[in-house]
């Protein structure tokens, strides 16, 4: 009877326990990968070598790169450019970079081939994020925590928002673009209309520290924090609420429907999987070696991670 006991307990426990997933794919690129978008099924890897990758992961090929050229260092050395920022949008490429001097940003555009640069060093712009709004207008990030509308045609500011005087660590645009949130050491998120600059939600009391990453799928916002704390907030309920981990969190990506979230909520770099509404850890995915900067999901099943080196790794859970 007794072991009949344990027989059922242990069973139990097994089916309950978080299934461990390894890599599906993993690519090797030419340098640290430092931000990493999808286009289809290209994958768009943005180096500290100077350099976009554009990687294939059907074909499991690179089809081509797109190089910035070399910027001068303090010593007045040529060093390719950190590619910190990358987007696409109808066959026009955006490259946020390091200028090499001042902490400011090079801005380019490349279509069809041909390089047209936005912002130079000259133009003394701190920003470290950049994405597509439409084809010709563009959101920045900035380090001192300013949202920037710029118009490519021009390259001109639409609108400049100061959301606080905490420094800025990232946004991200939720599926139509229409609204994008900002997050800064402070530990408020910031929701904004994409065409005005105007403040619609303050997310607080979640983060008590920096959050370093975020994301925005169907009014469902995460955020990686620095508090160790995992944070989740529904704009439609006004209501926010956390997962507790056991180190510092560097990334953290939401599935299409927001069904899914996933988060790097230890120091071994592994990426745990929730159920968003119900919290329930449903996997576990091992194999990323450095710290976590990126988590991309395709769809609800498949995601992609990179991290502070030059692997960038594809998963598939069910």
């Amino acid at each position: 009877m007794k072991k009949s006991i344990f027989i059922f307990i242990f069973t139990m426990i097994t089916l309950c326990a978080t299934e461990t997933f390894s890599p599906l794919l993993q690519i090797e690129t030419n340098g640290t990968v430092k931000d990493m978008v999808l286009d289809k099924q290209t994958l768009l890897l943005a180096t500290d070598n100077g350099q976009v990758q554009l990687y294939d992961y059907k074909q499991k090929t690179f089809t081509r790169n797109i190089i910035l050229p070399h910027v001068k260092d303090f010593m007045g050395d040529l060093i390719p450019a950190r590619v910190f920022s990358v987007d696409v949008m109808n066959g026009r490429y955006l490259l946020l970079s390091d200028s090499g001097k001042g902490g400011y940003a090079n801005l380019w555009i490349e279509e069809k081939g041909v390089l047209t640069q936005l912002l130079n060093a000259k133009d003394k712009q701190a920003a470290i994020k950049a994405r597509f709004i439409t084809k010709e207008k563009i959101l920045l990030g900035y380090l001192s925590n300013e949202a920037v509308l710029f118009d490519v045609v021009t390259k001109k500011e639409i609108f400049r928002v100061q959301l606080s005087e905490s420094k800025f660590s990232d946004f991200a645009l939720n599926i139509d673009k229409s609204q994008a949130v900002f997050a800064c050491e402070s530990g408020i998120l910031n929701v904004i209309d994409t065409s005005s600059g105007k403040v619609l939600h303050v997310l607080k009391g979640i983060n008590v520290d920096n959050v370093y990453k975020v994301d925005f799928k169907q009014a469902i916002v995460s955020g990686a924090g620095q508090d160790r704390r995992a944070s989740l907030y529904d704009l439609t309920l006004n209501k926010g609420e956390y997962i507790e981990g056991s180190f510092l969190i560097y990334a953290t990506g939401l599935s299409p429907s927001a069904k899914r979230v996933a988060f790097a909520l230890d120091e071994q770099n592994n990426i745990s999987i929730f159920e968003r509404k119900s919290k329930r850890k449903i996997a576990e995915l091992k194999g990323q070696k450095s710290t976590l900067n990126t988590i991309l999901f395709k769809d609800e099943n498949v995601l992609f991670s990179s991290s502070d080196d030059n692997t960038v790794i594809m998963w598939e859970i069910p």
